[in-house]
C-alpha cells in the first residue's frame, strides 16, 4: 500500500481507539486503494504458497489467517458505505468491484502450490497436536478450498471462477434495483382525507419523509417499512393501502432496467451448475454440507411440519377478520392490504390497546438504553458514549463497550434512522473482528469494531423517534448479533464472532429478543415520552398477553418464503421463476390474504449475494435453539440467573465458530432441543407429531 495515490486513511485507521477516520475517506478513494490491496493481497499469497520450508500450521494457515489485512479494512469501509449509505459512484464501482473481488478469490482457491500446502496439513491433522479450535480453523480452510474448486481439473477451475464472477455481478445489480425501486417511489398525500385513521407519530414521520423529498408541506407513503408497514395498519383508505400494498410488493418486479426476473433465472442457473461442478445433486445440498440441519429433507421437514400448523392458525385468524369487515358493512374477502389493518382492529378489541397506544411508551433512545442495561446485566459490559468520534453518516452513534474491570471489549455504532442512501432491512456487520494473532506490524490481537443498521422513520426536529413493538424487538435481534461479534473470545479471525454455521448465526439474536418483554425490562424502559410515567401494569400485561397475537399470519409470511427459498435451490434452474414461485404457493395452499414476506423479485437475502440462499430456514432453525435457551433461564425463575448467563455467554456468545456448534450447544444445555418450546412461544397448536422430532 506505498503507492502514493492510495489513501492512508483506507488502511490505516488510527480515530478513537482504532476507529478508522470516515471522515478522511472519500468515495473516489476506493478504487485506487482496492487496486493496491489486491495487488499486496495477491503478493501475500504467492510468498504463503511458494515458501520454501515445509508446510505447518503457523506457517500456512496462521499466514493465511493474518493475509490481506489492508483488501479486508478497504473492503469493510466500502460494503459498509454500499449497504448504510451509498450514491452513484459507490454503486458503479460496486457492480465492477464484486465480480473483480470474485474473481481474485477464485484465483487463490485454485493455487494448486498453496492448496497442497492445506492438503497436507490436513492430511496429517491428527498427528499435529492442534488444539480444538486450530482443528476447526484447519476444516475451515481446508473445505472452503474444496469448495473454491481446488480439487477440480483446469477447465472446470476456469468455468467455477467464471460462474462465481457472474454471480456476484448479479448480486450486486439485484440489492441495486431493489434500492432504486423503494427510492423511485412514493405516495404524496395532500388532503386531508387521505390521512385518515393515521396517528400523530405516523404523520411526523410521513411528513418528514416528504421535507426529505423536497414537499414542504405535503405527507408521503415510502417503501421503508418504518413507514409503510404503519400506514397500511392504520389508514382508513382502502384505496391507498391497496396502492401502497401493490408498490411494495412489486419491487424487483416493475420491468425496464430495474426488473429482477431475468437476474434470478442466470442466478439460479449458475448455482445449479456451480453445485454439479463440486458433486452436488443441488445448490441447497452444496450450501447445507456445513449447517446443523445437513440436509434440504431436514429443512423442508421442519418448515411444512410447521407450516401445516401455521397455516390452520392463519385461516382461523383470517376468518375472525372476515367478521370485522361484515361487521362494518363491507362484503370484500380479506386481501393483503387488508389484514394489518383489521388485525390492529382486532387486537384492540382482544386486548382492549392498539399499537398508537403503545408506541408512546416505546422510545429509540430508551429501547437502546435497554439493549445496554440487559448486556450489562447478563454479561458484565457497560457501553459508553463518545461524543466526538466521526462515523460515517452523521445520525450514527458510536460507543465503547467495556468490560466489568474497565478494559475496552470493543466499539460500536449504532444506525438507526432510514434514509434513501441506505438499502431497506436490518442488519450487523463488522469492520473488524475479534483475534489474539500478531499481526505483521507487530500489534497483537484487534479488538471487534461492530455496527448496527436498522431503519426506523427519523422523527421531526425536536420530537422522539418512537418505535411499534416490532421494531423494538428488530433493535433487541439486531444488538444480539452484535453481542455476538462483541463477545467473542478467540484466537483466530475466521472463527471470530458470528463466523459459525448459517443455521446458528441467528441463535444469539433471536435469544435476546426474548429480553425485551421480561417484565422487568419493560416496566423500566417503557415510559411515556412525554410524561416519564412508565407503561401502566394494565397495559404492559395486555402487551405481554398478545405477545403470540397472529402468529398464523407471521409464520405464514416466513414460512412460504423458505419453502420457496428450498424449491428453488432444489430444482435448479427454472424458466419462469414466478411461475415456479407460483406453483409452490399454490401446493402449499397459501392463503390469498396472505404474501410471501420477501417475495422472489425482492429476496435479497436470498439473491443480493448468497448468504441465506438455500438458507433463509435458518431463522426458524435457530428459532427452535433460542426457544429452549431462553427456557434454560425460565426454569431457574430468574431471566438474569448469573449462573446460566454465565453458561450462555462462555459457550454461545464468545466461542464463535471455535467449537461444533451442537456441541457448544449442548455444552450450554445438556441437549439438543426439539421443536415444542418454539411452536409454545408462537403460540401454535401442537403438532403430536413433532413432539420427538429433532431440530
Amino acid at each position: 500500500m506505498a503507492n502514493l495515490s492510495v489513501n492512508p486513511a483506507l488502511v490505516k485507521w488510527d480515530g478513537h481507539k482504532g476507529l478508522p477516520r470516515f471522515d478522511q475517506v472519500g468515495d473516489q478513494d476506493f478504487a485506487p486503494g482496492f487496486e493496491a490491496a489486491l495487488v499486496a493481497h495477491e503478493a501475500e499469497i504467492d510468498a504463503i504458497a511458494n515458501n520454501p520450508q515445509a508446510p505447518t500450521f503457523d506457517n500456512t494457515v496462521v499466514a493465511l489467517e493474518i493475509a490481506g489485512d489492508e483488501l479486508s479494512r478497504v473492503s469493510a469501509l466500502f460494503w459498509g458505505k454500499a449497504g448504510a449509505h451509498t450514491n452513484e459512484t459507490i454503486q458503479a464501482l460496486e457492480r465492477e468491484i464484486a465480480p473483480k473481488m470474485s474473481r481474485h478469490y477464485s484465483k487463490i482457491g485454485m493455487n494448486p502450490a498453496l492448496f497442497a500446502r492445506i492438503d497436507a496439513l490436513w492430511e496429517k491433522r491428527g498427528a499435529l497436536d492442534l488444539s480444538v479450535e486450530q482443528e476447526r480453523v484447519l476444516e475451515r480452510h481446508w473445505k472452503g478450498f474444496v469448495r473454491a474448486g481446488a480439487k477440480l481439473p483446469k477447465a472446470e477451475q476456469e468455468r467455477l471462477a467464471d460462474i462465481n464472477e457472474k454471480l456476484a455481478g448479479f448480486g450486486a445489480r439485484f440489492g441495486q434495483n431493489v434500492l432504486g425501486d423503494e427510492k423511485s417511489w412514493s405516495l404524496k398525500l395532500t388532503d386531508e382525507a387521505d390521512l385518515d385513521g393515521l396517528p400523530g407519530f405516523l404523520k411526523d414521520s410521513m411528513a418528514a419523509a416528504a421535507r426529505d423529498a423536497g414537499d414542504a408541506d405535503g405527507y408521503a407513503v415510502t417503501l421503508s417499512r418504518s413507514i409503510i408497514e404503519p400506514f397500511l395498519t392504520f389508514s382508513t383508505r382502502r384505496d391507498l393501502r391497496e396502492q401502497a400494498f401493490k408498490a411494495w410488493v412489486a419491487r424487483g418486479e416493475n420491468g425496464g432496467e430495474r426488473d429482477n426476473i431475468a437476474i434470478i433465472r442466470e442466478t439460479l442457473a449458475l448455482r445449479a451448475e456451480k453445485a454439479k461442478l463440486l458433486g452436488y445433486d443441488s445448490f441447497a445440498a452444496l450450501k447445507l454440507d456445513n449447517t446443523m440441519a445437513k440436509t434440504p429433507d431436514a429443512v423442508n421437514g421442519l418448515l411444512r411440519k410447521v407450516w401445516a400448523t401455521a397455516r390452520n392458525k392463519a385461516l382461523e385468524e383470517e376468518a375472525s377478520l372476515g367478521k370485522l369487515i361484515a361487521e362494518e358493512g363491507k362484503n370484500h374477502p380479506v386481501m393483503p392490504w387488508d389484514w394489518r389493518h383489521y388485525a390492529e382492529k382486532l387486537r384492540e378489541r382482544t386486548f382492549s390497546f392498539s399499537e398508537s397506544e403503545l408506541k408512546p411508551y416505546l422510545q429509540l433512545e430508551k429501547i437502546i438504553e435497554a439493549c445496554f442495561d440487559v448486556a450489562g446485566r447478563l454479561f458484565g459490559i457497560k457501553a459508553v458514549p463518545v461524543k466526538d468520534a466521526a462515523a460515517y453518516h452523521p445520525d450514527v452513534r458510536v460507543f465503547e463497550i467495556r468490560a466489568e474491570d474497565g478494559s475496552l471489549k470493543a466499539l460500536f455504532l449504532g444506525d438507526y434512522f432510514a434514509r434513501s442512501s441506505k438499502r431497506s432491512g436490518a442488519w450487523m456487520s463488522s469492520f473488524q473482528s475479534q483475534h489474539k494473532l500478531t499481526l505483521k506490524n507487530g500489534s497483537v490481537g484487534e479488538i471487534p469494531i461492530i455496527y448496527n443498521v436498522c431503519n426506523f422513520a427519523k422523527p421531526a426536529e425536536g420530537k422522539p423517534a418512537l418505535l411499534s413493538i416490532d421494531d423494538a424487538r428488530t433493535l433487541f435481534h439486531e444488538f444480539g448479533h452484535a453481542l455476538h461479534g462483541m463477545l467473542s473470545d478467540v484466537t483466530y479471525p475466521s472463527v471470530s464472532g458470528t463466523g459459525v454455521a448459517r443455521d446458528f448465526v441467528e441463535l444469539p439474536s433471536q435469544l435476546y429478543e426474548h429480553w425485551l418483554t421480561v417484565p422487568e425490562i419493560l416496566e423500566k424502559y417503557a415510559v411515556h415520552y412525554e410524561t416519564g410515567a412508565p407503561m401502566p401494569k394494565d397495559l404492559l400485561d395486555k402487551v405481554l398477553a398478545a405477545r403470540t397475537f397472529n402468529a398464523g399470519f407471521n409464520t405464514v409470511e416466513f414460512t412460504s418464503s423458505a419453502l420457496v427459498d428450498m424449491a428453488f435451490h432444489t430444482r435448479g434452474a427454472v424458466e419462469d421463476p414466478m411461475a415456479v414461485q407460483g406453483e409452490v404457493l399454490a401446493e402449499l395452499g397459501m392463503p390469498a390474504s396472505i404474501v410471501m414476506r420477501h417475495a422472489t423479485p425482492h429476496f435479497q437475502h436470498v439473491f443480493s449475494g448468497d448468504g441465506y440462499s438455500a438458507g433463509y430456514y435458518s431463522y426458524m432453525w435457530s428459532e427452535v435453539l433460542d426457544a429452549d435457551a431462553f427456557s434454560a433461564f425460565e426454569e431457574t425463575g430468574n431471566a438474569f440467573d448469573p449462573v446460566t448467563a454465565r453458561k450462555l455467554k462462555n459457550n454461545i456468545y464468545s466461542v464463535g465458530g471455535s467449537i461444533d456448534p451442537e456441541e457448544t450447544y449442548k455444552a450450554f444445555r445438556g441437549k439438543l432441543p426439539d421443536p415444542t418450546a418454539m411452536l409454545k412461544k408462537k403460540g401454535l397448536a401442537m403438532l403430536e407429531e413433532l413432539a420427538g422430532s429433532d431440530a
